[in-house]
């Protein structure tokens, strides 16, 4: 007995010593998985489940995937990475990251704690609270923040941006290839400023109506929206709102390693998903702004392979 319980210790020991660890299991995460899984190099994919695009129905843009659930597109990504026995998943978070190139220790929040040569992080973002009242009952049901995920199901119909300033100017540019009724709040002025005139202009010469009235908030049945509501009475019908979201990253961690950062939270990388952390990668939104799942299953791709290349050159080194 005491031989096989140190038999078991054993191999539970050399289950937490990985090649990579992945930290989130996105769509970034899972494509980085699956090359590495059949690169044969020994994988954990440390995930909470709890992913930024629960609060959508669909997927929406990805060949072969478009309009599939995000609970179905995880399901489909693990039973085809569970082809490959080099990759484990844990249902956990990463609580802190230490080490160095070769030698990383992750502890989750659970308290196990794994060993890893290289880590990827593919964190994405994380929404931050809703100020608008109203907008987080409609948020993923008939509000969006990307025109070419869901400006398709709204095409033709009176939708609504809630943005400032420039911001407010591209989406509605966007949008106006989907739908020419628009109409632009700007829920007051706010730390952003006041539109300026040369835009509010712009945007009336395009048949854009500009609200700069703060919003009192949005009605709505079952999480399709009705109408917004400003704070002098006016009402303003839509069926489909777009805003912008204020967004953090989604884990501190890279730069708790010391990880460059940008000024809105993205992981610096170069071409192969390097940070300036030896042994350090990241893909996906955690370091880009091309917020799709197409764009991140393809960056966790490409750097999956960078990292491999990585590992393979170190070992040729070595033997």
């Amino acid at each position: 007995m005491k031989m096989n319980h140190e038999h078991h210790e054993s191999e539970l020991e050399a289950n937490k010593k990985v090649d990579v660890a992945i930290i989130g299991g996105g769509p970034s995460g899972l494509s980085a998985a699956l090359v590495l899984g059949r690169a044969r190099k020994k994988v954990i994919v440390i995930d909470a489940a709890a992913p930024r695009n629960r609060v959508t129905h669909e997927v929406h843009g990805y060949l072969t995937r478009d309009r599939i659930t995000p609970s179905e597109f995880r399901r489909i990504a693990k039973e085809e990475i569970g082809v490959y026995p080099t990759v484990q998943f844990v249902t956990d978070t990463a609580e802190s990251v230490e080490g160095e190139d070769g030698a990383f220790r992750i502890t989750t929040g659970r308290g196990e704690t794994f060993l890893s040569k290289k880590l990827l992080f593919a964190t994405g973002m994380k929404d931050l609270p809703i100020e608008t009242r109203g907008l987080s009952e409609v948020y993923g049901r008939s509000a969006f923040v990307c025109p070419y995920c869901d400006g398709w199901e709204h095409r033709d119909q009176k939708l609504a941006i809630i943005a400032k300033g420039e911001g407010a100017l591209h989406l509605a540019k966007l949008l106006k290839g989907w739908t020419s009724r628009i109409v632009v709040c700007t829920d007051g002025t706010g730390e952003d400023g006041p539109m300026t005139s040369e835009q509010r202009e712009e945007l009336e010469r395009h048949d854009v109506s500009v609200y700069e009235t703060p919003i009192r908030m949005i009605e709505s049945n079952a999480g399709m929206v009705e109408r917004i509501v400003l704070e002098n009475e006016t009402q303003i019908m839509c069926t489909g709102i777009f805003f912008a979201p204020k967004l953090a990253p989604g884990s501190s961690l890279p730069q708790s390693l010391g990880c460059e950062m940008t000024e809105t939270g993205a992981v610096v990388i170069d071409d192969f998903g390097k940070t300036n952390v030896p042994g350090v990668y990241s893909s996906g939104d955690a370091s880009s702004r091309l917020y799709q799942a197409v764009a991140a299953a393809a960056s966790g791709s490409f750097t999956a392979a960078a990292i491999n290349n990585e590992l393979c050159m170190e070992a040729w080194e070595r033997a």
